[in-house]
């Protein structure tokens, strides 16, 4: 297309000598440049995603000087403490952000040759060059991008160290901008008219990427969640968190060391959503249909969890959390475990629906629930009917479950 430009501009020049009008020509240069665009545009596509296929999603390291100048000439990105560390170094990006960098300026190259020698002003160049450019970036780029962070083949770790690369990328668009005001000596005054949006594609990817990461986040957690393999009949707790729950937490606190990179609120975002997704899964797996029956001992072994999952939630997993804001995940699980341990019900009838009281998320449907289940348990010990503490006990429930009916009713 670059032959036709020129075959094209030499006609014009040559019938501009003899006095013809070319204004028709300047329009055919005009669309020929446009489409040339979308060629050019359709290329680097692919060439993205070429990048995107090759990189590892692991920081970059570099073993020597020689590399390590290699990755600074080809991407403009300067630490203090980084260059003062011994090799071998690690930059906090991988290898797509130099890479994806000096393809954008390549592809401004490639505009860049169109529009030479098509007698346009410095600032008429400037601006086609930028809107192009803005084209790449918010349709190309953005693009490719959305498409890679939805792979499922992406594992967490590689979701956050994308995730920390959009960070490097959206400070290059100023890099870009300087690099075209270079190549076409525009003024800098003016060269605001046309503003590069690559800041606004890369917070958006971002985003995109965080939400990603949530949800990558809880799928590995139900994998863990999955080997849940309570007894619910037990008749004695173990003494000690569950395996599953505790390989769970360990799991945790490795990945929450890969947040050091985010943003501050990404990192307090997946631990927020990470504490509150085990509550909800145990609180499910209590109040399950699938579950009939459930004894003392097993109530007592999910509290052993709960219990283990507070201290977690206690030991700051994630800098920057107020006090409390974790451990508030568990806080319908604390209460509903406390009333039915302590076998609190006076309390319970006494404060509802008051704001001061203990066991204020604790609804009456899930304190049914779980009563019922744990009432189906008793009628499988054999010798429970004999012991008068027992049959006590089981008139207790009886009462309770009949005063937690009727304060669901006058509640509907």
């Amino acid at each position: 297309m670059l032959k036709i430009k020129n075959l094209v501009m030499l006609f014009s020049s040559t019938l501009k000598t003899y006095g013809y009008s070319v204004s028709q020509l300047v329009e055919l240069l005009q669309e020929i440049r446009d489409h040339y665009n979308e060629v050019l545009m359709q290329r680097w596509v692919h060439v993205f995603r070429d990048i995107f296929d090759e990189d590892n999603y692991h920081p970059m390291q570099v073993p020597t000087a020689v590399e390590y100048q290699r990755v600074v000439d080809s991407f403009p990105y300067r630490d203090s403490n980084l260059e003062a560390a011994s090799f071998p170094k690690r930059f906090p990006f991988s290898s797509m952000v130099p890479r994806v960098y000096q393809q954008i300026q390549n592809y401004i190259q490639a505009c860049l040759q169109f529009s030479q020698d098509l007698n346009l002003a410095d600032q008429e160049i400037d601006d086609t060059l930028r809107r192009y450019t803005n084209l790449l970036l918010t349709r190309t780029l953005s693009g490719c991008l959305s498409t890679l962070i939805r792979k499922p083949s992406l594992s967490l770790l590689q979701l956050i160290q994308i995730s920390i690369n959009t960070n490097y990328l959206e400070e290059s668009n100023s890099w870009l901008e300087e690099y075209i005001a270079q190549l076409t000596g525009a003024s800098r005054e003016l060269s605001h008219i046309a503003r590069l949006q690559g800041r606004a594609v890369f917070r958006d990817v971002r985003d995109d990427a965080e939400q990603q990461i949530y949800e990558a986040l809880k799928r590995k957690m139900d994998e863990f969640m999955e080997l849940a393999n309570y007894d619910w009949l037990l008749n004695e707790p173990s003494g000690h968190a569950s395996s599953y729950l505790m390989d769970l937490i360990a799991f945790l606190q490795s990945t929450f060391q890969a947040f050091t990179n985010l943003k501050e609120h990404v990192a307090q975002n997946a631990c927020l959503t990470a504490c509150r997704h085990i509550a909800e899964i145990l609180m499910e797996l209590l109040l399950s249909d699938d579950v009939k029956s459930v004894s003392m001992g097993a109530l007592q072994q999910v509290n052993l969890d709960v219990i283990q999952c507070e201290q977690f939630a206690a030991s700051e997993p994630v800098p920057g959390f107020e006090d409390g804001t974790l451990l508030s995940s568990f806080l319908d699980l604390r209460q509903l475990l406390d009333l039915l341990l302590s076998w609190d019900w006076s309390a319970y009838f006494h404060d509802y629906g008051q704001e001061t009281s203990k066991y204020l998320r604790v609804s009456p449907q899930r304190a049914i629930t779980v009563l019922e289940k744990l009432r189906e348990a008793d009628k499988r010990t054999v010798f429970s009917v004999l012991k008068k503490s027992e049959r006590d006990k089981k008139k207790l429930m009886e009462t309770v479950l009949r005063q937690l009916r009727q304060l669901l009713q006058s509640s509907a």
